[in-house]
């Protein structure tokens, strides 16, 4: 293919060409974006004024589609931003009926969507299902995920204040609640006590309420170090009275223990069984120490020993 070589002139002409047709194409965009027209955009909705003695069940989607009049700017910038913004709902007529009609509250919702013209809704009627309404307190669950120094960890339950939540809403739907989790606590390399304030996990559903929103939460960390005690054994299930010998009758419990409750803990704050049914219906011959009782602050990393013979006098 030959090479068409253009002169100076010939090249200023052509960049002076493409440059007048690019211009041209912008001011084409400019006025054709500045023009008015009719673009619908999703909302997801969001409710006010919910009523107070009256529980509601959403009988649509929780979206509605809004026709809009404004320039081709404003559509494009929707059409960018489809997501970010919600459709605040009026519930106040549901005091006295079971629906709202949109457009009813065009001029208020035309405040939240700034320079933009309402035109209509689909759909324009939300209707509402209504049910028993009930108030229920169940205690809050604290989600954590923390890792520690060297040698340190938790070193007792953690105090949330309040520990209860006050929830009211249908019903049915809060017989199948038990209890209602706080946002995670994500802390790393900790080495000492964490205080600090979580909010609650949202309400995702426009007709319960939760109180409070927030927790204060006490999560203690100190210092671990091992200790060592005798914790006896004690004989369970020995249901026909048989006067049984026991070897060893105390084991060696070695646990990790907080610094500060190292000087107060003693073989009374654990318990260890060893079960006789497992002689009488399973035959064994030796027993397996089990340990029942072990304060939550302790963690267990050995017992010896592991198994105890026994004597059966007759």
């Amino acid at each position: 293919m030959a090479i068409i070589k253009l002169s100076a002139t010939e090249q200023r002409r052509l960049s002076a060409f493409f440059t007048c047709l690019v211009l041209a194409a912008l001011a084409w965009l400019c006025i054709t974006l500045s023009n008015p027209y009719n673009y619908t955009v999703k909302r997801v909705l969001s409710y006010k004024n919910t009523p107070q003695k009256r529980a509601f069940h959403s009988l649509q989607s929780d979206t509605v589609d809004i026709t809009i009049k404004g320039t081709g700017w404003q559509m494009l910038y929707a059409m960018m931003h489809y997501s970010s913004n919600s459709l605040v709902v009026d519930l106040r007529p549901l005091n006295t009926g079971n629906y709202v009609v949109l457009s009813s509250q065009q001029m208020q919702i035309a405040d939240g969507e700034a320079n933009h013209d309402v035109i209509s809704f689909n759909p324009d009627t939300l209707y509402f299902d209504f049910l028993n309404r009930m108030v229920k307190r169940v205690p809050i669950k604290l989600l954590s995920n923390v890792t520690y120094q060297q040698q340190f960890s938790q070193a007792n339950n953690s105090i949330l204040k309040p520990s209860y939540i006050t929830i009211v809403g249908p019903t049915e739907r809060l017989n199948k609640i038990t209890e209602w989790d706080t946002d995670s606590l994500i802390v790393n390399n900790v080495n000492e006590t964490i205080r600090t304030r979580l909010n609650l996990q949202p309400v995702n559903e426009g007709n319960i309420t939760i109180y409070p929103k927030a927790v204060d939460v006490i999560f203690p960390v100190d210092e671990f170090t091992e200790k060592t005690l005798e914790v006896p054994v004690k004989l369970i299930n020995n249901n026909d009275f048989y006067n049984v010998k026991i070897f060893p009758e105390k084991v060696t419990v070695t646990f990790m223990t907080s610094l500060r409750r190292f000087a107060e803990i003693d073989e009374n704050f654990f318990e260890a069984d060893a079960d006789l049914n497992l002689w009488k219906n399973q035959g064994y011959s030796t027993l397996p120490v089990k340990l029942t009782r072990v304060p939550p602050f302790c963690k267990v990393i050995n017992v010896e020993p592991q198994n105890i013979d026994f004597i059966i006098k007759k």
